[in-house]
């Protein structure tokens, strides 16, 4: 198809980057932005280390650019903004030199020290480990720093024009606060000029013309410092609608918890200036237990212990996947989020043009979609680690072999990884958890069967041919539901009480192998073992 027809299609599809990129395109239907690009951005706090939600908004909106750049050629910008001006206000629980750090509490970021003695500050390391984090998965981005946007002058014309509209900016924040809030707050935060310390007391005047604030200390001592040059940093709130201003950001996307303040940071944009960008808020991630996954607790999982277990990719596709909805996020959804994947690849290359746009493969790779060598699914081959008891991959490239023998590690890298990502998930979280247990006299009766079946069996080894020989030992013992008979299979033979297709298990597993499988279930050596 043309590029015209490709866009056209993408101007009608569904899939939700594409409705947000239409947002964006619209804000330019009478003229192109003044600028001479659209401004992406997203938000990063550094007082934690980075943590998986973090990836995920940079991603999500990596997608919501690529399908922008399909409907229309305005070139882009993403902007990736550290706001490591931040005081510390308290110290991470999952960093080292706990008592070190409490001695720099209410300084900026980049001015507390390293914990781990890797960087200049505590805040460089954090924006480090952010940059490797998205540079491991090939975003296209700028790094931007609060310190060096405050410092270097670049923020000094909106903050200048925030002194001059101070008191409508004031009357903003100030109908968002309780009476108490309401007598010391200011949208702006002098910096010390002795300690550095980033200083939340009352601003006893606002000089616009000079561009100053004047204020007492914490003993009493008067200052008056200029806005500009980063000797004074603005409230985070107010610092989201001048950041917006002073970029001219198009679109910036952020978690459920600030969608209340959403009309605080437009109306602080507007006020200064600039029109209030669109806005996407996508809903929070759950730790095993349900709870909001925190970087400064580190619940849940890192991008590095996902990548321990599975591909970029998978990671990106559990991204992608209904962003408007809270989703758990744990160790346990990896194997469904791999399977899922290369499920959706497979698809890809038979889909039309309309049908490869809503796909969500196409937004994690754009126009190069790759093919799947997964000839095995993830699910499978964790069966097959835990009846092979496997140590590496090696092991399960016997089988696979003598299953697929046009496959190899060379011809088929996708599942060569996968066969060593399985061995890994397989003995830290799925043999700790198997339990297996005996059959009942019924289900014995049928799984003897099924191993005199499998072993008269003389046809090709193929999965369908073999569920069929199981799906019928089922039905003539009487199971029913016939979930029950595969329930017992699992749970007799894998220690689980879910699992693959028995038929697809056993021609990857072995004829012969299986056989024997059944034979030590119905003599309670699995149990022993």
């Amino acid at each position: 198809m043309t590029q015209d027809s490709v866009r056209e299609a993408a101007m009608a599809c569904k899939a939700w980057p594409f409705e947000e990129a239409r947002r964006v395109l619209k804000r330019y239907e009478s003229a192109p932005p003044e600028k001479g690009f659209v401004l992406f951005e997203t938000g990063y706090g550094p007082s934690g280390l980075p943590h998986i939600g973090t990836f995920g908004e940079v991603l999500r909106t990596t997608m919501i650019r690529r399908a922008f750049q399909v409907i229309s050629d305005i070139p882009t910008r993403l902007i990736c903004f550290s706001d490591d001006m931040d005081g510390m206000r308290k110290v991470p629980g999952n960093v080292p030199n706990q008592e070190m750090l409490r001695e720099h509490l209410q300084k900026p970021l980049t001015s507390v020290p390293d914990p781990f003695g890797t960087h200049d500050s505590f805040g460089d390391h954090n924006n480090a480990m952010l940059r490797r984090f998205l540079d491991t998965f090939g975003f296209e981005y700028e790094f931007y720093s609060a310190t060096e946007f405050y410092k270097s002058g670049r923020f000094d014309e909106v903050l200048l024009r925030a002194a001059e509209r101070y008191d409508a900016l004031m009357e903003v924040m100030l109908a968002s606060l309780r009476e108490e809030r309401q007598q010391t707050y200011s949208i702006f935060l002098p910096l010390h000029p002795e300690t550095g310390r980033v200083l939340y007391v009352p601003i006893k005047n606002v000089d616009a013309k000079e561009g100053t604030v004047t204020f007492d200390d914490e003993t009493g001592r008067e200052w008056t410092v200029p806005v500009t040059g980063g000797q004074v940093k603005l409230q985070w709130k107010p610092d989201f609608g001048a950041r917006w201003a002073a970029l001219g950001v198009d679109f910036e996307m952020y978690g459920k918890d600030h969608s209340t303040n959403t009309p605080i940071y437009d109306r602080i944009c507007e006020i200064l200036g600039a029109p209030a960008p669109e806005h996407f808020t996508y809903e929070l991630f759950l730790d095993e237990n349900g709870q909001k996954i925190s970087k400064s607790t580190g619940n849940g999982i890192s991008i590095d212990e996902w990548l321990a277990y599975a591909s970029t990719e998978s990671l990106s596709y559990f991204m992608y996947g209904k962003p408007k909805t809270a989703k758990r996020l744990y160790f346990d959804v990896i194997p469904k989020a791999v399977d899922e994947y290369h499920q959706q690849l497979r698809a890809y290359a038979t889909q039309d043009t309309e049908q490869r746009l809503a796909n969500p493969v196409y937004h994690i790779h754009g126009h190069n979609v790759p093919a799947s060598t997964m000839v095995v699914s993830f699910a499978m081959l964790l069966n097959l680690a835990s009846v092979a008891h496997a140590e590496d991959k090696e092991a399960l490239w016997g089988f696979i072999r003598r299953y697929a023998p046009e496959a190899s590690p060379e011809s088929h890298p996708d599942l060569d990884a996968a066969a060593g990502f399985a061995v890994r998930y397989y003995n830290d979280f799925v043999k700790p958890t198997k339990v297996f247990r005996e059959p009942d006299a019924k289900e014995a009766a049928a799984m003897r069967d099924l191993a005199d079946r499998f072993r008269a069996y003389d046809g090709p080894v193929e999965d369908e041919a073999l569920q069929t020989i199981v799906f019928a030992v089922g039905k003539e013992h009487g199971f029913e539901p016939l979930r029950n008979w595969f329930k017992a299979l699992y749970e007799v033979l894998l220690g689980a009480s879910q699992g693959p297709r028995f038929g697809g298990f056993a021609a990857l597993y072995g004829v012969d192998e299986t056989v024997r499988l059944i034979e030590d279930g119905l003599a309670g050596r699995l149990i022993a073992a």
